[in-house]
């Protein structure tokens, strides 16, 4: 059983019978002395989508699921479903575009390291990795003589992720990007 202050995005956990994915982690430190933190989680119910928000103290307890954590590589898109591929079987997994949300934007052909949670032959979601590499599909020109540490612009790429990069890459630059926040972290 997993503490509120233990869980991270992509955890399942049981609440009243029904299994919930988190969906978000708002760590909240109160200023009074004895005080105790807070986590306000966002949770989103795998069956249905229902959503649902609980504020909890960080040593209160959940019941955690039994899931199978695999291996899994970004396949393809078929409409409003996803297709990955298991990497040690090659079994594939399904999961509707609306179950990823915010993880479509990281989401590129042939993506490896992203963990599947799988229950009962199921797909619940899955975990990306902690960086991926992405081509920039546009940018304005880049400036002769910027600098790495010099101003930033605004950088689509090829996943419809607009990040802000430094003004010396171009269209056609593929960069490393932080998936927990979406930042640029740097060029590859």
């Amino acid at each position: 059983m997993p503490k509120a202050s233990e869980l991270k995005k992509g955890a399942v956990v049981e609440i009243d019978g029904n299994l919930y994915v988190v969906r978000q982690v708002d760590v909240r430190s109160p200023s009074s002395r004895g005080a105790q933190t807070l986590y306000k989680l966002r949770f989103s119910q795998v069956s249905g989508g229902r959503k649902l928000e609980q504020t909890l103290k960080g040593d209160d307890w959940l019941k955690d699921v039994d899931l199978v954590r695999r291996q899994v590589q970004f396949s393809y898109r078929d409409g409003d479903m996803i297709t990955f591929m298991d990497t040690g079987d090659y079994s594939q997994y399904t999961l509707a575009v609306s179950d990823l949300e915010e993880q479509m934007n990281y989401l590129s052909e042939d993506l490896e390291g992203v963990t599947a949670s799988i229950m009962d032959g199921m797909l619940i979601g899955i975990e990306l990795p902690q960086t991926v590499i992405l081509e920039i599909s546009d940018t304005s020109p880049a400036i002769k003589g910027a600098s790495a540490a010099a101003r930033t612009k605004t950088a689509q790429l090829t996943t419809g992720l607009e990040i802000q990069v430094p003004e010396y890459l171009q269209t056609g630059d593929r960069v490393k990007v932080n998936t927990a926040n979406g930042k640029f972290i740097s060029r590859v």
